[in-house]
């Protein structure tokens, strides 16, 4: 069976340099269709030491993007967006606005970035935070559900990060 997303399958194209990819999981059934996808990567910080990416695609109202990054609604919240953004992406050749989300949780080293593409929520989950400086260097999203040729992705081990969802996580 084919496998249906309702919202992007974003990959960072090309990767950064020694960065692969660790990890895919979806929220939705075969019948339905994906209403949140997950991409895991891993490479080294730019500013030394290991760093992990996940980027979330979700149909408004579905949690998933603010799980992982700790936050306690399934959306961003209210005024996430008040003010000019604070990174950007291209995401399958458009500029994509992002905003930088406080969780409020400490101890949690992470970079979490928020915007919307192609009608869904565009997480961007970066640890240590001091990895959001990634998005400096104009990091480019690639659409698996609509790219045509095949690509030879490097992938690795499973990001640790994604084992801990319930549900399906493949690789």
């Amino acid at each position: 069976m084919r496998f249906q997303a309702r919202v992007p399958v974003w990959l960072p194209w090309p990767l950064p340099t020694a960065w692969l990819v660790t990890g895919f999981a979806h929220a939705g059934d075969d019948r339905s269709g994906a209403v949140a996808t997950v991409v895991g990567c891993s490479g080294p910080a730019p500013l030394g030491g290991p760093a992990d990416l996940i980027l979330v695609a979700e149909s408004p109202g579905v949690g998933l993007g603010a799980r992982l990054a700790g936050l306690p609604g399934p959306d961003p919240g209210v005024g996430f967006d008040d003010g000019p953004p604070h990174a950007k992406l291209d995401a399958a050749g458009h500029p994509t606005p992002l905003w930088s989300i406080d969780t409020g949780v400490a101890g949690l080293d992470n970079a979490v970035y928020v915007g919307e593409a192609k009608g869904a929520w565009i997480w961007v989950i970066l640890w240590p935070s001091a990895a959001g400086v990634l998005l400096v260097e104009n990091l480019g999203l690639d659409d698996l559900v609509e790219r045509a040729e095949s690509i030879d992705v490097p992938y690795g081990a499973l990001m640790p990060r994604l084992t801990a969802l319930s549900g399906e996580v493949r690789r």
